[in-house]
């Protein structure tokens, strides 16, 4: 592993080297160059130790060198070209590209090294934590890994000195030493608390990358103290591993009608109006004759969308169930049905419209 931990220490120097140029408004005006640069140089100095040291390893990186040759990418592939020439003096911007692209196996083998050059984008802008990530899978399963953390140090409160370095060997445990500096390896081990009380969990920094509102609820429901560490990128793997929180939570984001959505026609309906003759015409859509299935999409289907309350369709609905306009209105008591509190934002994951309509008629 001594190849695969001195390629990840070069990358690290790099890409603290490219951080320490980071205008301080990159984040706000969007500008992703910096991890552009850090990427690619991170992918080229990995890659080229590996293939010296292991030339018929395949490698899946994540970056392409093809992006870099247009000619107005000239001025991106100098600054990834100068800053791998520090670590690698003599390279030239040709050598660097074809080192990039050690890194563009695409088919399984069962041998082969899979790298991240920099996970988390955002936390390498504002100057947070980000992670270079490596590991051989040997016959489908990670053998060893190293995960790089520049900005990660000793403990979470501690100053990140020369960052952290994490080495994994399958059946052998987990050693942590400094990125950058010397030091010998210490193994690293999970905390042992079992009370839940007291124990910790790490959440991602971006709301949009996981509900901190669900993680909150659970951390109350839970008894939780603790405050939860937020943190970018795969550092967060490193904190649970050394002890310093007991979980890592990501329970997905609302993403409103483009998450995720599960839907079935109740089972009364579907006994009535299953039958090849009438199951088409009875369905919510043509995609959708009526069955007993449970149906599963990665986003809301375009027929609830066509339903939702809002327009229009929110005033025929109203018409149709003789319903008035506002939230829980006194016009019926139950107050009016579920579906009408509700827009596109703030919805519900599943309903059933006869049942809606059927407990209208009940109240009436």
């Amino acid at each position: 592993m001594g190849f695969a931990l001195g390629s990840v220490r070069q990358a690290g120097r790099l890409c603290r080297a490219v951080q320490a140029e980071i205008d301080p408004g990159a984040l706000a005006k969007k500008d992703r160059s910096p991890v552009t640069v850090a990427d690619f140089g991170s992918q080229a100095l990995i890659c080229r130790t590996l293939r010296e040291a292991f030339p018929d390893d395949p490698i899946i990186g994540e970056e392409d060198a093809a992006v870099l040759h247009g000619p107005d990418q000239a001025p991106m592939l100098a600054r990834v070209t100068e800053h791998v020439a520090k670590l690698r003096p003599g390279v030239d911007s040709e050598q660097v590209c074809e080192w990039i692209d050690y890194g563009g196996a695409k088919d399984y083998t069962s041998r082969f090294w899979t790298l991240d050059p920099i996970d988390g984008t955002k936390g390498f802008l504002r100057g947070g934590q980000y992670a270079i990530a490596l590991a051989l899978i040997l016959d489908g399963q990670v053998a060893a890994a190293v995960l790089g953390c520049p900005n990660l140090g000793p403990t979470l409160d501690a100053d990140r000195g020369d960052g952290s370095l994490f080495v994994a060997l399958k059946g052998h445990g987990t050693w942590s030493l400094p990125l950058l500096g010397e030091g010998e390896p210490v193994p690293v081990k999970v905390s042992g608390q079992t009370d839940c009380a007291f124990i910790r969990f790490c959440e991602s920094v971006e709301a949009a990358h996981s509900s901190h509102g669900d993680a909150a609820r659970l951390a109350t429901e839970l008894k939780i103290q603790a405050a939860p560490a937020r943190l970018d990128s795969q550092a967060k793997y490193a904190v649970v591993a050394r002890g310093e929180a007991e979980a890592y939570l990501r329970p997905p984001p609302d993403q409103g009608y483009r998450g995720e959505c599960n839907f079935e026609y109740m089972l009364d309906y579907a006994i009535d109006y299953a039958s090849p003759e009438s199951a088409p015409a009875a369905g919510l859509s043509c995609r959708y004759p009526v069955d007993f299935d449970l149906h599963q999409r990665d986003r809301w289907p375009a027929f609830i969308l066509d339903i939702m309350p809002s327009g229009y369709g929110r005033q025929q609905w109203l018409e149709q169930l003789e319903l008035k306009d506002g939230p829980q209105s006194e016009s019926i008591k139950p107050p009016q049905p579920f579906l009408l509190e509700f827009s596109i934002v703030n919805h519900p994951n599943s309903f059933g419209v006869s049942h809606r309509v059927q407990d209208r008629a009940q109240t009436a």
